[in-house]
C-alpha cells in the first residue's frame, strides 16, 4: 500500500466509481474531466462501475454527456444490470418482486424480466435496489413475502450509506439490514464487492488484470471488489475512506491519494 508511482501509467483499463470518486451528484471533482481526457489521448478505457441501481445506465449516458463527457453505454456497468443478468440466469422468466425506484424497476422491466409490486402466489425472488423513494408499504410486503413464502432474497449491493452534498443517506445496504432483522434472513448481494462487474469489464475490453485498476473512496465495495477480482486498487479520500482508515483494515488499497486529479497528474507524466 503505497502513494500514486508510475504504474499508473501502465494501465488501460481504468474503472472507477462515481459518487465520492470522480464527483457528487453530476458535478464533476477538479481534475476528473482532464483525468478522463488522458485516458483517451493514451488510447485507454474508463468504466464506471456503481452499486447505485436507482439510475439506469441510458440515464447515466444522458446525465453525463450533459456535462462534456464522451460516454456510451459500454461506460457503464452498474449494480442493477449486474442484477438483470444474474436474475435471468437464475430465475428465467419466473416473477420477482422488486423493490426500488421506478428507473430501477422499469430498467428490470425493459431487460425482459417479470417483475411484479404486489404480493402474489407465484413470487420466486425478492430482489432489492438503493431507493430513495422507499416508502414502509414496500418494506412491509418485502417482509412478508420473505416470511410467507420460500423466495430467495437478493439485493443489489451492500452498501450502507450513500454520499450526497450534506454527508451521507442509508443505502441498500442499510435498508437491507432493516428488513433483516425483520425476516432473519440475510440477501445475497450483486453489485461490488462482488468481483462479477470487474470480471465483465476485463472480459469486454480484453483487458487484463494487470492492465486493470479499480479506483474508489469506500473500501469494502470498491477496493474489496478489485482485490477480490485480483487487480490494483486505488483508493480516494475525496469521499467516504480516509487516510487513517487505511491503517485498520482487512481492504488495504495497493495505491491511495487524495483525489482523481492526483491520478491524471501521474498520468500525464508520460
Amino acid at each position: 500500500m503505497k502513494q500514486l508511482d508510475r504504474e499508473m501509467q501502465k494501465k488501460k483499463l481504468f474503472l472507477l466509481d462515481i459518487d465520492g470518486t470522480i464527483g457528487f451528484d453530476g458535478k464533476l471533482f477538479e481534475g476528473a474531466m482532464e483525468f478522463f481526457q488522458e485516458v483517451l489521448r493514451q488510447k485507454g478505457k474508463y468504466v464506471f462501475i456503481t452499486n447505485n441501481s436507482t439510475t439506469s445506465i441510458a440515464d447515466y449516458v444522458l446525465k453525463y454527456k450533459k456535462i462534456g463527457l464522451e460516454v456510451d453505454e459500454t461506460n457503464f456497468i452498474t449494480s442493477s444490470y449486474a442484477s438483470i443478468l444474474y436474475l435471468k440466469k437464475e430465475f428465467g422468466s419466473q416473477k420477482l418482486f422488486a423493490a426500488g425506484t421506478k428507473s430501477f424497476i422499469n430498467e428490470l422491466k425493459a431487460a425482459g424480466l417479470r417483475v411484479t409490486e404486489e404480493v402474489e402466489e407465484d413470487v420466486v425472488a425478492v430482489v432489492v435496489g438503493f431507493d430513495n423513494e422507499l416508502t414502509y408499504q414496500k418494506v412491509f410486503r418485502v417482509c412478508e413475502i420473505l416470511q410467507t413464502k420460500n423466495a430467495a432474497f437478493i439485493a443489489t449491493n451492500p452498501d450502507l450509506v450513500c454520499p450526497v452534498g450534506f454527508g451521507f443517506i442509508p443505502d441498500c445496504g442499510a435498508i437491507c439490514n432493516m428488513i433483516e432483522n425483520a425476516v432473519k434472513r440475510k440477501p445475497i448481494y450483486i453489485g461490488k464487492p462482488n468481483p462479477v462487474i470487474v470480471e465483465m469489464a476485463m472480459k469486454t475490453f480484453n483487458a487484463s488484470a494487470h492492465e486493470t485498476v479499480v479506483i474508489g473512496d469506500r473500501l469494502y465495495t470498491d477496493i474489496a471488489c478489485g482485490i477480490n477480482a485480483g487487480v490494483d486498487t486505488v483508493a480516494v479520500f475525496s469521499g467516504e475512506v480516509k487516510k487513517e482508515d487505511l491503517e485498520d483494515t482487512s481492504y488495504k488499497p495497493a495505491f491511495y491519494c487524495d483525489s482523481i486529479k492526483d491520478i491524471y497528474e501521474s498520468l500525464r507524466k508520460i
